[in-house]
């Protein structure tokens, strides 16, 4: 019981923090003169957030790090491979919609908004899927603990609330769909699990720098993107479920009773 007390009382200060956290530092980004393009250091609100919990309850925040037991594994390549293929898919249907192909130059070295991009994600993902996730897998099966974390993470880009309901519904059934993904890929997962997150993260975000122009708050990039991911979580639901229904273990045998039972 009082663990149950310690993961809702745990889970509930981390969105508390997460959010502020991430508004505060969105506003000391024109100080620091750092294109958002480069990184956004709203990214490291849910990293403040999982530090601030780790000060009340430290011991619970390692273990819940760490990960599951050893001896189980997620699906990282799939994972980052899935990522190549939601770009692939976005790119395609958005040229089918608009007839336009897009490459976008970005305005400062690939290779520094690279990096920096994957260090945002990191920022991002330790509190989502290396804290917020695990906590919830405690309580709930893997789609159900994916979703809810899908619809926080997607709630705390509170931004996208300003555009027009149609980008907000497709902003919030991508980040739903990627959350699903990630969920069934790092399921086990244990020291992996922040690269592959970030990792995944990341090819997200440069590939929509980089193809498509769904940060100007036009509609239809953000459909194509978010039908993209929903198709992507719907094939990773069904293998991924399959393969549970697969490995769940057999129920025990009736116990048959010894001879010498039936004698006396």
């Amino acid at each position: 019981m009082r663990r149950k007390t310690v993961d809702i009382g745990a889970m509930a200060l981390f969105l508390a923090v997460a959010f502020p956290a991430a508004g505060a530092l969105g506003a000391l980004q024109p100080a620091t003169r750092i294109p958002g393009e480069v990184i956004q250091l709203t990214q490291f609100g849910p990293a403040v957030g999982v530090g601030v919990v780790a000060l009340l309850w430290p011991g619970r925040v390692r273990e819940v790090l760490a990960g599951p037991e050893p001896g189980r594994g997620g699906r990282g390549v799939l994972l980052l491979i899935t990522a190549a293929v939601i770009i692939a898919l976005s790119v395609g249907a958005y040229a089918a919609l608009t007839g336009d192909g897009r490459f976008t130059r970005p305005g400062a070295p690939f290779v520094l908004i690279a990096v920096a991009q994957l260090i945002g994600a990191c920022g991002e993902e330790i509190g989502w899927r290396c804290f917020l996730q695990p906590l919830l897998r405690t309580r709930f099966g893997p789609l159900a603990a994916s979703v809810a974390v899908g619809v926080a993470w997607g709630a705390w880009h509170v931004q996208i609330f300003a555009q027009h309901p149609v980008y907000a519904g497709a902003f919030m059934m991508a980040a739903v769909s990627m959350s699903v993904v990630m969920g069934w890929a790092l399921e086990g997962a244990r020291a992996s699990r922040l690269p592959l997150a970030a990792g995944f993260h990341a090819l997200i975000n440069l590939g929509m720098l980089l193809f498509m122009d769904e940060g100007s708050g036009a509609v239809p990039p953000m459909v194509a993107f978010g039908a993209s991911c929903l198709a992507a979580a719907g094939l990773w639901t069904w293998t991924s479920a399959g393969r549970l229904r697969t490995a769940a273990p057999a129920p025990a045998p009736a116990r048959i009773p010894p001879i010498m039972d039936d004698v006396r």
